[in-house]
């Protein structure tokens, strides 16, 4: 089933809509949950609770892109979720991640020109876009679903090493893109 049409059952108020949203999305939901948790039930429960917020959201909305509209919420409710659980202390593995691309994008009070969220974000965007495949949705795997070297290097065929190099390769590259278009750090 397509995003349109699952939209469509939202809007319909239909409670095939969960079913389908967890058939076409669920894998990717918990394993976007499990990474920043890395616990299969409290990922599992943060999934349940994204389609009940998808479920209340959709009436007011029409997502663009039903997936990136999901995985944000997901992302966003296991974030809570491990902040809850671990009182501020959060995974060392999205730590690293995080810090991996503090030096691209700084929210610091340096900051010669300001941009908001969504600004940022289109330029982020139109510089992965012009990226190769492999190396931009390795980015995406590291920085958007948490996943670790590891893994990205087992599923890639490439050794940890390798992956590590790409990513250093590209936040490099974001960091010129990103002063390039104004935005200093």
């Amino acid at each position: 089933m397509n995003d349109a049409s699952i939209i469509g059952l939202f809007w319909e108020r239909s409670e095939n809509a969960i079913k389908e949203t967890d058939i076409k999305y669920g894998k990717l939901c918990n394993r976007l949950a499990n990474n920043i948790l890395n616990n299969i039930s409290d990922a599992e429960e943060c999934v349940n609770d994204s389609y009940l917020t998808v479920w209340n959201s959709i009436p007011d909305a029409r997502p663009n892109n039903f997936s990136a509209f999901l995985c944000r919420i997901v992302k966003n409710l296991s974030f809570k979720k491990l902040e809850y659980l671990t009182a501020q202390k959060r995974k060392p593995e999205i730590l690293i991640s995080l810090n991996e691309l503090n030096d691209c994008i700084s929210s610091s009070a340096n900051t010669e020109m300001s941009y908001d969220t969504a600004e940022l974000s289109k330029i982020i965007s139109i510089f992965l876009r012009k990226q190769n495949e492999t190396h931009r949705n390795i980015f995406l795997r590291r920085y958007w679903y948490y996943d670790s070297v590891k893994n990205i290097a087992a599923d890639y065929g490439f050794k940890e090493e390798k992956v590590s190099n790409i990513l250093f390769n590209i936040r490099k590259k974001l960091k010129k893109h990103l002063e390039t278009e104004g935005y200093y750090i």
